[in-house]
């Protein structure tokens, strides 16, 4: 009996110790997994901006000619108000055609239904303020950041060009465009100070992440390429 109580009294303590050791492996793992989480996501949004240095503007004097411009797509009303991401993008886009450092403009969006359509939505608006309507190239295929930047080289054929949106997707579009071999600029379009504003900086943090994880880990490619079109002379 004693020697039984005895070995039970070792099994307990060993138990013990082994579990005090997964207890700490564990939260070992956390922090370890948790610090490199945060520079993962540190280096990602840092890497976009230090990437981008020297090829952000603001002022359209300052520009270098590229071969065309690439304005990003979003909706252009939001709960039945005017979306300011669309208003400032087209106000920038106009301001760098009036400069005449570019001669075309692709407009790259979501056409996920004949009721939601970003490109054709964005060259109503610049036709309206005076582009010719045969400058403007629509690419329905830019689901997403990646995608509207890969396919303005491989669908259509441009080899430098400025993108023109706010200087948070401009950075991080700029990253993307040198990884994969194009010579870009950014333009940046008039920033959203609002609530609004504030959501989309957060939503950006971590679209770094994923640009990062596109380009080095997941390799990733626009969902969408096909045949290539030919942008105006």
């Amino acid at each position: 009996m004693a020697k039984t109580t005895l070995a039970a009294f070792h099994l307990t303590n060993f138990l013990k110790a082994a579990t005090k050791k997964i207890v700490r492996l564990c939260i070992r793992s956390i922090i370890c997994i948790l610090l490199t989480s945060i520079l993962l996501i540190a280096y990602a949004n840092f890497a976009a901006t230090w990437n981008s240095r020297g090829r952000l503007f603001s002022q359209v004097k300052d520009l270098p000619t590229t071969e065309v411009g690439l304005v990003f797509g979003t909706t252009d009303r939001v709960n039945g108000r005017d979306n300011l991401y669309f208003r400032y993008r087209i106000d920038a886009a106009i301001k760098v055609w009036k400069s005449g450092k570019i001669n075309t403009l692709i407009v790259s969006g979501d056409n996920r239904s004949q009721y939601y359509n970003e490109p054709e939505k964005m060259k109503q608006a610049l036709v309206e303020r005076g582009i010719p309507s045969k400058r403007i190239v629509c690419d329905y295929a830019g689901l997403r950041t990646l995608d509207s930047v890969v396919r303005a080289k491989e669908i259509f054929g441009a080899k430098s060009i400025l993108f023109i949106s706010q200087r948070f997707q401009n950075e991080r579009a700029i990253y993307l465009a040198k990884s994969n071999g194009i010579d870009a600029y950014g333009f940046d379009a008039q920033d959203v100070a609002t609530q609004a504003g504030l959501k989309t900086k957060l939503r950006e943090v971590g679209a770094r992440v994923k640009m990062w994880l596109d380009v080095h880990i997941l390799m990733t490619r626009p969902l969408h390429l096909g045949d290539k079109i030919k942008l105006p002379e």
